[in-house]
């Protein structure tokens, strides 16, 4: 932890210089913002972290967010963590806009936490997976599924855009898919993992069960009662990787997904094509630039449990922690602060 105690207010973007922007007890050094809803999520991200401050110490009155302090790489890196018990898009987004606030030299944000997955012929998703928000087609990577409208033939249409990831994101995720698809590069994902294997809880669970969709589940908080028989038979993996990671869109809402049909609405839709749900993403996109990773913790089915959140939570973490060291600093400095950009859509206005 750092022993500094002097924390200097920020300065307006334009006035930003080196020395503050070296100075990890200033706000001014933090360029990007790590965002997490849950407890296990936010100890995961301060698990990733080379090193942590003890931060500064002006922060905004208003702003209701808990913060660790620290680095990845080059970057100056906040992890916010929304006021416990404070779920979806609203929460979601109200976190997002303390967070611009009190960190004006904020470039982008990146959501970390759990998902429920949505696997198909298509996609192969299995519990403990990382999915990516990606643009696909006319989509942006994120799309709100409780704000649209259902047509005749079922299928889903959108009212209203949401914001795709920076093109400096989408350029990292290219060249880290391209690493990961190399059997001979070292799986720097599986070495992050391992950062938390001094906590027997965040450790992989055996059982990984997907159960037709037509099967319910049966009693209890867990599906040792529900029928094996009922499983979904599927291929041993044969890659390398601990983890496998998919690309693609993650469909987000105020509400939990615990229903198989539904699943298969989104899931199988030729043009959204989801992989996962989640509660948080679709309040941040439009607030902050902003790329979503999800560590898949079940099948949004009704045989969802907390079994695997953790270690779900772990692997989005770990994820986020490379993709932060492939980033280069000097390519995230010379992006605008989004705090310089609201004012000057202020202004406009």
């Amino acid at each position: 932890m750092s022993n500094k105690k002097a924390s200097p207010r920020a300065t307006s973007p334009e006035r930003l210089t080196r020395t503050e922007a070296d100075n990890e007890d200033s706000l001014d050094y933090y360029t990007v913002g790590w965002i997490c809803a849950l407890e296990e999520e936010y100890e995961c991200a301060c698990r990733m972290l080379d090193e942590e401050f003890d931060g500064p110490d002006a922060l905004e009155d208003e702003d209701e967010n808990t913060y660790a302090f620290g680095k990845i790489g080059g970057h100056g890196v906040v992890v916010g963590y929304l006021p416990p018990g404070r779920y979806g898009t609203n929460s979601a987004s109200r976190a997002t806009r303390d967070m611009v606030r009190t960190f004006p030299q904020l470039r982008f944000a990146l959501m970390v936490g759990i998902g429920g997955g949505a696997p198909t012929s298509e996609a192969d998703i299995r519990l403990g997976d990382v999915v990516v928000s990606t643009p696909q087609g006319g989509l942006g990577g994120v799309i709100q599924y409780d704000h649209g409208k259902c047509l005749p033939d079922g299928q889903f249409k959108q009212t209203a855009q949401l914001n795709a990831p920076p093109d400096k994101l989408l350029s990292v995720i290219g060249a880290l898919r391209r690493r990961y698809n190399d059997p001979r590069k070292p799986d720097f994902v599986a070495e992050h993992i391992r950062l938390m294997d001094d906590m027997s809880e965040y450790q992989r669970p055996q059982q990984d069960n997907l159960y037709a969709a037509e099967y319910e589940h049966q009693e209890g908080k867990t599906c040792a009662d529900c029928d094996l028989t009922q499983t979904v038979q599927r291929p041993q993996r044969l890659s390398h990787r601990v983890i496998t990671v998919h690309h693609g869109t993650i469909a987000s809402g105020n509400s939990v997904i615990k229903d198989a049909a539904t699943r298969a609405l989104y899931a199988l839709d030729p043009e959204l094509k989801v992989i996962c749900f989640e509660m948080e993403a679709a309040g941040l996109m439009n607030n902050l630039p902003c790329l979503v990773i999800r560590g898949v913790c079940d099948y949004s089915d009704s045989h969802k449990n907390d079994d695997w959140h953790k270690y779900a939570a772990l692997t989005a973490a770990a994820y986020a922690r490379e993709l932060l060291l492939v980033l280069k600093s000097r390519g995230v400095y010379l992006m605008p602060p989004w705090a310089a950009r609201i004012q000057d859509q202020v202004i406009q206005g």
